[in-house]
């Protein structure tokens, strides 16, 4: 059984969440497009995660959005 691809998008920062450390992305792919509680990694600060900001998002399985998490905040 083969493993499906990883993929990265961009996306703007909808939802900053800080108690549970998880965002809402637009995905710049399709501005229709949103994943919801995206788990964010700890190492980006807290002040980092503005509203507006771009972001980048990796999706570990391409048939399941849930299995992401945001990575990167794009200046």
């Amino acid at each position: 059984m083969t493993t499906p691809a990883a993929r990265i998008e961009h996306g703007i920062l909808k939802v900053w969440t800080l108690g549970s450390y998880t965002a809402s992305v637009q995905l710049l792919s399709s501005l229709n497009s949103y994943v919801a509680s995206v788990p964010v990694s700890r190492n980006i600060a807290a002040a980092e995660m503005t509203i507006g900001r771009r972001v980048a998002v990796a999706f570990f399985d391409p048939t399941n959005d849930t299995d992401a998490v945001l990575f990167a905040v794009i200046a």
